[in-house]
C-alpha cells in the first residue's frame, strides 16, 4: 500500500489520481503543525476576549447576526452538523469517499481552519484504516460549500450516522472503533471547518478528469485504427499543417496520431496511389478536434488542482493579523465551470468517435461490405451497434449543458447565487460510461473493418491494438449476440488496454504533461 506524505497545499494530480484509485496510507508533514495550532489559539482568543466573529460564535446563514453565548459553542458545533447531514441518493463509493476525505485533510491542515490537529488526525486515521463514512451522493449545490455531504463525512467523528469498513456497512462508534477511535467532542469553529469547502465538488470533478484524460487517449487509439480500416490518408497528421495553427493541443495530439500510425504500413502503402483527394472530417480533422479536448482536459486540470490544494473554509483565520475574515471561498464556481468543460469534451469526444463508426458502416463512404458483415440481408451486422453509439452520443449532448450557468437561491436568499458544481461534476461520470461505450464499439468496428483488408497489416502499435481485442472479441463472420462484444470491449478500455499504448506522460495525472517531443 502506498504511503503519502501530504505537504498541506501542494498535493500532486498523480497522488489524487492513486487516493482515488487505491487505499493509501497517509501522513501529514509535522511542518504545518505550528500553522494548526496557531490558528486555533486564534479562535481561542476571539472567545476569551469576547469579540462577535461570524462562524465561531454566531449563527450561520442568514442567523450569522444572532451571537451565541460561550456555554453553547461545543453544542453549535454537533447542530451545525446533525441538521446540515440532509443528503440523499445512493452512497458515494468508498473510492469518492476517501478522495473527499483526503481534499479536506490537505486544506484544513494548511492553517487557516482553526480546527485542532486531533480533529485533523482523526480523519487522517480513519482513511489509513478504511473506515470511510456514509456520504450520499446528492444534496449540494457547491455553496455554502458542499454542506450537506461533508457533514454526512463529519456525523462519523460524532460517532453518529454509519461507515463502511471492508464493505460492510457498521454503526458510527463501531466503525470508529474499528480505527482505534472515540466520538470527538468539537469545539468553537471545527463544526464549520469541517463543513465549509469544495471538496465534495472537487473529487467529483477530479473523478471526471481522470475519466476524460484515460478516454482522450483511447480515442486517438480508435480513431487511428478507423484511418487505417477506411484507407484514409495520413498527410493531415503532418506536423507541419498543426504547427502552423500554433495550438498547443492540436500539435501534440497530431503527434500521438503520427506515433501510432507510423509513417506507412502495409495498408497505406495499399492505397497510396488512390484516386481519393480527401479524407472525411471526422478521419481528417480528429488533430483539431482533439486538440481542442485535450486543451480543455488541461485548463480543467489546471483549475481542479488550484482548488485541491486551496482553503476554500469560510470565515478564514489569519493568525499573523489576529483577524477573522469571512469570504466566500466556499462558492465553487471555478469547479462547476471546469466540469462543464470537461463535459464538453467528453461530448466531443464521443460525437467525432460515433462518426467514424458511421462511415465504417456505410459502403459507399468506406469501400466495405454494408454495415461490415458479409451476406449483408440475411446478416445485419453492426447496423444496431451504430444506433447504439448514435444514442449515446446523443445523450451526452443532453448532459454537456453547462451546470454552471442555472443557480437556485437557498438559505432565504442569503445565498442567493450558487455554483451547481457537484451535479456538474456527477453528470460526468454518467458521460464518462457513454463515450466509453461509443469507443468500445468504434473498436470493435475498426478491427472489422481491417479484418476485410485482408494480407494488409497496420503499424505495430495498431496491430497490438487489435491483438488486444481479438484475444476477446473473434471476427463477426455471421450475425450472433452482440452485446456481450461490446461489454468486453468496454471492459477492455476500462482496463486501460489501449490508452496504455500511447507514450508515457500522455495521460496527465500519470505523470509530466505531454510535451511536443514526439517527431
Amino acid at each position: 500500500m502506498k504511503h503519502i506524505i501530504i505537504h498541506p497545499g501542494k498535493m500532486t494530480l498523480e497522488e489524487l489520481r492513486h487516493v482515488y484509485q487505491h487505499p493509501v496510507q497517509i501522513t501529514l508533514d509535522t511542518q504545518c503543525f505550528p500553522a494548526i495550532e496557531s490558528s486555533v489559539e486564534c479562535v481561542n482568543c476571539i472567545i476569551s476576549e469576547n469579540r462577535t466573529a461570524y462562524g465561531i460564535n454566531t449563527g450561520f446563514g442568514l442567523l450569522a447576526n444572532t451571537r451565541i453565548a460561550e456555554q453553547d459553542l461545543e453544542e453549535l458545533q454537533r447542530s451545525i452538523v446533525m441538521s446540515h447531514a440532509a443528503g440523499v441518493g445512493e452512497p458515494l463509493s468508498d473510492e469518492i469517499v476517501r478522495l473527499i476525505m483526503v481534499l479536506k485533510i490537505n486544506s484544513l491542515a494548511r492553517g487557516y481552519s482553526g480546527i485542532r490537529l486531533e480533529v485533523i488526525q482523526a480523519l487522517v486515521t480513519l482513511v489509513n484504516a478504511e473506515v470511510y463514512p456514509c456520504i450520499p451522493s446528492k444534496g449540494s449545490v457547491g455553496a455554502s460549500g458542499d454542506l450537506a455531504p461533508l457533514a454526512h463525512m463529519s456525523l462519523l467523528l460524532l460517532g453518529e450516522g454509519k461507515a463502511r469498513y471492508r464493505g460492510e456497512w457498521l454503526p458510527a462508534k463501531e466503525a470508529l472503533a474499528k480505527a482505534g477511535l472515540k466520538p470527538i467532542q468539537l469545539v468553537a469553529k471545527e463544526g464549520l471547518a469541517l463543513l465549509n469547502g469544495t471538496q465534495t465538488s472537487t473529487a467529483f470533478a477530479l473523478k471526471g478528469l481522470f475519466a476524460a484524460e484515460e478516454l482522450l487517449a483511447s480515442a486517438i487509439v480508435c480513431g487511428a485504427l478507423s484511418v487505417e480500416a477506411a484507407l484514409g490518408s495520413r498527410k493531415p497528421f503532418d506536423a507541419r499543417i498543426h504547427e502552423v495553427r500554433g495550438q498547443q493541443g492540436q500539435i501534440d495530439v497530431a503527434a500521438l496520431y503520427r506515433f501510432v500510425l507510423e509513417e506507412q504500413s502495409d495498408i497505406s502503402a495499399f492505397h497510396e496511389n488512390c484516386t481519393k483527394v480527401q479524407d472525411t472530417y471526422s478521419l481528417r480533422c480528429q488533430p483539431q478536434v482533439m486538440g481542442a479536448c485535450l486543451t480543455q482536459i488541461r485548463h480543467a486540470a489546471d483549475v481542479i488542482m488550484v482548488e485541491a490544494n486551496a482553503v476554500s473554509d469560510n470565515p478564514l483565520v489569519f493568525t499573523e493579523q489576529d483577524e477573522v475574515i469571512s469570504g466566500g471561498n466556499f462558492h465553487a464556481e471555478p469547479v462547476a465551470m471546469a466540469s462543464d468543460n470537461l463535459a464538453i469534451a467528453l461530448a466531443e469526444i464521443g460525437a467525432l468517435s460515433e462518426r467514424r463508426i458511421a462511415l465504417l458502416m456505410d459502403s459507399n463512404m468506406s469501400q466495405l461490405p454494408p454495415f461490415l458483415v458479409k451476406n449483408s440481408g440475411v446478416n445485419s451486422g453492426f447496423m444496431i451497434a451504430q444506433v447504439t453509439a448514435a444514442a449515446l452520443a446523443s445523450e451526452n449532448k443532453a448532459l454537456a449543458h453547462p451546470s454552471s450557468v442555472d443557480s437556485l437561491p437557498t438559505s432565504a436568499n442569503q445565498e442567493d447565487h450558487v455554483s451547481m458544481a457537484p451535479a456538474a461534476g456527477r453528470r460526468l461520470w454518467e458521460m464518462a460510461d457513454n463515450v466509453r461505450g461509443i469507443l468500445a464499439i468504434e473498436w470493435l468496428t475498426a478491427c472489422q473493418g481491417m479484418d476485410f483488408r485482408e494480407g494488409l497489416t497496420s503499424s505495430p502499435i495498431l496491430e497490438k491494438a487489435r491483438h488486444i481485442l481479438r484475444e476477446k472479441v473473434t471476427y463477426y463472420d455471421k450475425d450472433r449476440f452482440f452485446s456481450p462484444d461490446i461489454e468486453m470491449a468496454i471492459q477492455l478500455l476500462a482496463e486501460q488496454r489501449l490508452s496504455a499504448l500511447l507514450p508515457a506522460g500522455t495521460i496527465l495525472s500519470k505523470g509530466s504533461v505531454l510535451k511536443n517531443h514526439i517527431n
